[in-house]
């Protein structure tokens, strides 16, 4: 069976390779070489075109950067050029309006279509412990679950097309909002002469804990391994994490919801990103707080 998967970004890259550990044909297509060629060793096959990539495969995985994108990619080269049995299905974190646009040419076109956005991490897309969030059809649900299992730990139908995305938005405003505030923790508990990894053995064991703590924790050497231990590099950049906030806002303004710490934390990681951290991790954030920029130049 072949597979194609277009995007191999941060997320994209591990997505692939766990996908290619399966089993199968996974014809891969990047605007970046190196990604490719780092696919390659992964055991992917590259592909000189989205429209090479697409043709004859059973399911055709998507994981771009941000609306625009996406509507282009499957309008210009997915639709005229893949099996119309073909199973497509959008990983990336875009707007409702545009996932469920999208929906709408796909099937118009013949294709079943998911919205499967992700959470976890680069961290899960490298175990293949990804969480998945879905909106589909009930009916392609099955299918959809089973396309997504070398690189699920859980995959949830949260609706239908467009839910995907309504709950990744949600899911990242919270973690934002979370990130910060573990990180204005571990700011506080320093300037209280605490140590951070007595903080975090203490925090992680009691009503503190939180994925941003346990899971991602912002402090170099605490925990797990996370991009802080690794200088903010890689991960999930805090121009991302800035995209899916104000997401968050638009739709929230659209909504009549109302979101004072979903702002608050767009207004921090926009503060953060125009002083030039915008490619860092956005758990980075730490530094901001504490005042400590200069350790992120270095």
């Amino acid at each position: 069976m072949k597979r194609a998967f277009i995007g191999l970004g941060n997320m994209g890259s591990g997505m692939a390779a766990n996908l290619a550990k399966a089993g199968g044909t996974v014809a891969v297509f990047d605007l970046n070489n190196a990604a490719i060629m780092k696919a390659q060793k992964d055991g992917c096959e590259p592909a000189g075109s989205i429209a090479a990539a697409v043709a004859g495969a059973s399911i055709v995985y998507t994981m771009l950067p941000a609306g625009p994108e996406v509507r282009a990619v499957y309008a210009e080269e997915i639709i005229p050029n893949a099996m119309q049995s073909a199973l497509l299905i959008d990983c990336s974190t875009i707007d409702v309006q545009s996932a469920c646009a999208i929906a709408s040419s796909t099937n118009a076109a013949g294709f079943r279509f998911a919205d499967a956005p992700v959470s976890g991490g680069t961290s899960g897309a490298a175990s293949g412990s990804l969480a998945f969030m879905v909106g589909c059809r009930e009916a392609d649900f099955p299918a959809v679950e089973d396309a997504l299992k070398p690189m699920s730990r859980v995959t949830i139908r949260a609706g239908d097309h467009g839910a995907g995305q309504a709950a990744k938005i949600c899911n990242n405003m919270l973690l934002g909002v979370s990130m910060i505030g573990v990180c204005e923790a571990f700011a506080l508990a320093e300037r209280l002469n605490l140590a951070p990894e007595r903080f975090f053995e203490i925090a992680s064991k009691s009503s503190g804990q939180c994925w941003s703590l346990t899971s991602y924790s912002p402090w170099p050497g605490v925990g797990p391994q996370t991009p802080s231990d690794r200088g903010y590099e890689g991960g999930f950049a805090v121009a991302m994490m800035l995209k899916d906030l104000k997401l968050a806002q638009e739709v929230a303004a659209k909504a009549g919801a109302t979101t004072p710490l979903g702002a608050q934390a767009e207004a921090l990681y926009a503060l953060f990103a125009r002083q030039g951290f915008a490619a860092k991790d956005f758990s980075a954030i730490l530094q901001l707080l504490r005042g400590n920029l200069e350790s992120l130049q270095s």
